[in-house]
């Protein structure tokens, strides 16, 4: 068996097995987000361990202009971060959901060569740092370069290649796929959305968590439908445990 799918395999497993054990209860987004984020985190190494050094680090955010897809469960956590920490900012006179509706305001519905175009800022990069950073998406931790030349030259519109790791684009995509896969299973919608628009949704509606857990495909309207989902319900019905 390839690597490949036997780590997608047991990924998928194990994201079963917490989604059986925790049900449809708000504890399962924190047990299936703390799996997917560690197992990113503790397989990436191992993948990337012939690349080149990265050159990402703190406090850069040249490519935080790239739309960012993201899991329900993902946009959740996002949420409930949010909300936690918004009276707090407030009281120093920042206001990330005010943020987050101009740029979605600017973004919404643009393919990803146009969104770069516009060179929008992330409402959630603050003085060069990531305010979500803690809770951000597969997409921001599997997005990786080991250039920052290329990275501002693409940022400016003057480049097309950014060598990008090929390492954590592998792993993203295995862990987030696996986790997709085994929601579809679990009878959740499984969908990747645009953050900032799903993000609005979930902030708008104090049900939505709730109406996920039931069933609802609640972020539908923010889909991102560049792999049409019977293509993907297919390669994981290929790749899934039997």
């Amino acid at each position: 068996m390839h690597p490949s799918r036997e780590f997608f395999q047991a990924l998928h497993r194990a994201f079963d097995t917490t989604l059986a054990e925790r049900g449809r209860t708000p504890v399962v987004l924190d047990a299936l987000l703390s799996q997917a984020f560690d197992s990113f985190a503790g397989n990436v190494a191992i993948q990337c361990e012939d690349e080149p050094p990265l050159a990402c680090g703190r406090g850069c955010a040249t490519c935080c202009t790239l739309r960012v897809g993201a899991t329900a469960p993902e946009v959740l956590l996002v949420a409930r971060f949010l909300r936690a920490v918004t009276p707090r900012l407030l009281q120093r006179g920042v206001d990330l959901v005010a943020g987050l509706r101009e740029a979605d305001a600017r973004t919404a519905g643009l393919a990803e060569r146009k969104r770069v175009a516009l060179r929008q800022r992330c409402p959630f990069i603050a003085q060069g740092a990531c305010v979500i950073y803690s809770v951000r998406p597969l997409a921001c931790r599997g997005h990786a370069s080991h250039d920052l030349k290329a990275c501002i030259e693409a940022a400016a519109g003057r480049a097309l290649q950014v060598p990008y790791s090929e390492g954590h684009r592998r792993v993203r995509s295995l862990v987030q796929n696996a986790m997709q896969s085994s929601l579809r299973d679990a009878g959740l919608s499984w969908g990747v959305y645009e953050l900032n628009r799903a993000l609005l949704i979930a902030l708008d509606d104090a049900h939505c968590e709730a109406r996920w857990l039931n069933g609802e495909d609640v972020f539908a309207s923010a889909a991102l439908n560049e792999v049409p989902a019977e293509e993907m319900a297919a390669a994981f019905d290929e790749l899934r445990p039997h």
